[in-house]
């Protein structure tokens, strides 16, 4: 027998079970940092489609980035918020010296790095903890929060899936 079944379909959502378990993760870390700040050397990046309805961000960067965007959470940012009952996270980013806030609801969270421990999630079509489906796409960044390691985004550029065993440690060997 060199031929195997394929994998009976389940009856029980564990993808979005997953997606959703996933998304809470990156919330957590949000919420841990809104309350205690970030702490030693972790950062976070942040990508989000910037074209779902309920996004809130200056015109001038919709308008450069009309799909999606990617901030950092590093040096500079204030008010940090989780709003769990709304489905958002609010932060004050400076870009270009312009202060602004930004509103990224839940489903329009697309990505989650933390570079220091390599940990990074990247979200499906599962859209927010309580299901709701969104679409996924492609990146940028908020210029005042990024570090010097910080990729330059391009937004004509296609959207890169992220695998997880990219940000998995490996044994080191002696």
């Amino acid at each position: 027998m060199s031929e195997q079944a394929p994998p009976p379909e389940s009856l029980l959502p564990y993808d979005r079970w997953t997606e959703d378990a996933m998304r809470n993760v990156a919330l957590r870390a949000l919420e841990f940092a809104a309350k205690n700040g970030l702490p030693g050397e972790h950062h976070f990046y942040l990508t989000f489609r910037t074209d779902h309805p309920d996004t809130k961000v200056p015109g001038h960067l919709k308008a450069r980035y009309p799909q999606e965007m990617t901030i950092v959470l590093q040096h500079q940012f204030w008010d940090l918020t989780v709003d769990r009952a709304a489905q958002k996270v609010s932060v004050g980013l400076s870009f270009g010296g312009v202060a602004s806030t930004l509103v990224i609801p839940f489903a329009a969270l697309v990505a989650f790095w933390d570079p220091h421990v390599r940990v990074g999630l990247r979200f499906g079509e599962g859209g927010a903890p309580d299901g709701d489906a969104e679409p996924d796409p492609e990146p940028e960044a908020g210029e005042a929060d990024l570090p010097a390691e910080a990729p330059a985004a391009k937004p004509e550029a296609p959207a890169q899936v992220v695998s997880l065993d990219a940000f998995r440690r490996r044994p080191t060997r002696e």
